[in-house]
């Protein structure tokens, strides 16, 4: 069941139009009370043929008048509004229970408080079977206006208890980091202009998709301007812009004038001083390109950064701070990916959205790492190669799947569910982004008596999962994949226990495929030359011995080792 509160409004008389007419589709069906502040003597003009709109308006707008008349201060504020509304799978609610309903829920937003006898005037109106309009004037009958901040979390609850009680969908708790839902209004302009989706919409989409991009207040701006989006800013003294507010191109109201949304009402993520709180935390040190000669790619730079997006998870603040940052990865994975990949990434990346946001503040500083390689992504002029991009997407399944648990545990309902929604899409990408990697492996399997060698490098490494891998039908393209791993100098077994400890194969749908990835990306270099290592580190040790002692003015001769130089000091 949703309840959802209109801005204030100051026409009475004109709500009621709406509410008793034949709807914008001549949707409305018999239009009367159900409840109200006083049911006895009340005019419902949709069973008494006598009572008149304007009749039942100066009723409920008696209290306004007395207030406006004493205190000379006049209220046009005073109309509230909230559609309650039952899911489309629930029963028929009776009048008696709809109006049962409307009487829990102006007691829990304060219109007339429990055992308040002075409380405001409201009525309940039904002009459909799945829900009803709730209409209160806000001025209490002792003339004190109504106390309804924080009414919309109230409401919510009551809804929440209402469903258990009356047998209808459980919803989940609200926690006040959602969007705003589009008003009816928006959606019926969107229809009308052949637009997919409504105006506040298309805006989050488009500055969602700018944050990767910039560094700054201004630069933000500027994209937004470069992308077709209207904005308008507001500046302060010292002409720092302290906040802007963004509109649809062809989106105005009845006088032709652009209709302006502020970033925090579009989201409450998307306010200029959270946005900046957020660029701050991924000002890069360098250009990319000045990082062109680095041996590893951004798409490679990104799927290490995503194998420790788990181990900073210990403070609430950092874990929401990498979950948000993941969200700003995957919209740059998004923009960039090859076109067979893009919708599903887009609309994995749409959904992620709401988990970017909870209650907990982010320590965005925290998450400096996976907002470079975001912002690296979206400035790469080259695509990523296939293994490279399969390594990727396979990791942002992993880390979206661990943001979902981790919202879990917290008791985060709806952000936890948003995780969970992007997770599907980002598996089909996982699987279309495999999908040329795994034919080229298999087509090329190796020997049989290799694959028996291999097989018992998995039973070996992964006993627990050995099976699941070893029937899995990408075990031919697995088997390959660790063959080439081997020609470069590494050892199978290692690279399986590595990779399986990296991303746990229980809940892995295809655990042969999680490992092609995995292993593809660690083992994409020659494995090192143990030999060459330990002499390059001992070589770097003696060099900074001698380093140490030429700063301390006791660097011995070539010809003098270092217990003749001991020896002299005792001297």
């Amino acid at each position: 069941m949703i309840a959802a509160i209109k801005p204030a409004g100051a026409n009475t008389r004109g709500l009621l139009a709406y509410l008793y007419g034949p709807g914008r589709h001549d949707e409305h069906l018999d239009p009367h009370i159900v409840a109200g502040f006083a049911m006895l003597g009340m005019p419902d003009p949709g069973r008494d043929e006598n009572a008149t709109l304007t009749e039942l308006a100066r009723y409920l707008d008696e209290p306004v008048r007395l207030r406006n008349g004493e205190f000379g201060k006049q209220v046009t504020d005073h109309v509230w509004h909230c559609p309650v509304r039952a899911a489309p799978e629930d029963r028929y609610l009776s009048d008696a229970e709809w109006g049962e309903i409307a009487q829990r829920i102006v007691e829990a937003a304060g219109i007339a408080p429990t055992g308040d006898d002075l409380g405001c005037r409201w009525i309940a109106v039904r002009h459909a079977d799945d829900h009803i309009h709730i209409l209160a004037t806000t001025v209490r009958e002792d003339g004190r206006r109504a106390k309804l901040h924080g009414s919309g979390l109230r409401v919510g609850d009551a809804c929440r208890e209402i469903e258990k009680d009356y047998g209808l969908r459980q919803l989940k708790k609200g926690d006040g980091t959602g969007s705003r839902r589009p008003t009816q209004a928006e959606m019926h302009k969107a229809e009308r202009l052949g637009w997919d989706e409504p105006g506040p919409e298309w805006l989050q989409d488009r500055i969602r998709a700018a944050i990767p991009h910039v560094t700054s207040a201004e630069e933000f701006v500027a994209y937004l301007e470069a992308s077709g989006v209207e904005v308008q800013i507001r500046r302060g003294p010292s002409g720092d812009l302290l906040g802007y507010a963004a509109g649809r191109p062809g989106d105005v109201n009845e006088a032709g004038e652009q209709i302006y949304h502020p970033g925090s009402k579009i989201s409450p993520d998307l306010s200029l001083p959270k946005i900046l709180a957020r660029l701050e935390s991924s000002r890069p040190e360098e250009h990319p390109t000045a990082r062109r000669n680095h041996p590893s790619t951004p798409w490679h730079q990104a799927t290490d950064a995503l194998d420790t997006f788990h181990t900073d998870f210990a403070e609430d603040s950092h874990a929401q701070a990498h979950i948000t940052a993941l969200g700003e990865l995957l919209e740059a994975t998004a923009q960039t990916a090859p076109a067979h990949l893009q919708a599903e990434l887009q609309v994995a990346s749409k959904a992620f959205a709401r988990a970017q946001r909870s209650q907990i503040r982010a320590e965005d500083r925290a998450a400096h790492v996976l907002r470079s390689a975001a912002r690296d992504i979206v400035h790469t002029a080259t695509g990523p190669d296939g293994s490279a991009l399969a390594a990727l997407v396979a990791a942002l399944v992993w880390a979206t799947i661990v943001a979902a648990r981790w919202h879990e545990a917290k008791h985060h309902a709806h952000q936890a569910d948003a995780a969970r929604q992007a997770v599907q899409h980002l598996q089909t990408a996982a699987d279309l982004a495999l999908a040329p990697t795994l034919a080229e492996l298999t087509a090329r399997p190796p020997r049989d008596e290799a694959s028996r060698i291999l097989a018992g490098d998995v039973r070996a490494a992964v006993p627990d999962h050995a099976e699941r891998i070893l029937t899995d039908p990408a075990w031919p393209a697995l088997a390959t994949v660790l063959a080439d791993a081997e020609a470069r100098g590494h050892q199978p077994h290692q690279l399986l226990r590595e990779a399986a400890a990296q991303r746990e194969l229980t809940t892995a749908r295809q655990p042969a495929r999680v490992l092609i990835t995995r292993i593809q990306h660690t083992g994409r270099n020659p494995a090192p030359n143990r030999r060459a290592e330990a002499a390059r580190r001992r070589s770097t040790l003696a060099a900074s011995v001698r380093v140490r002692q030429a700063h301390d003015g006791q660097f011995p001769s070539a010809a003098t080792t270092p217990t003749e130089q001991q020896r002299r000091q005792r001297r």
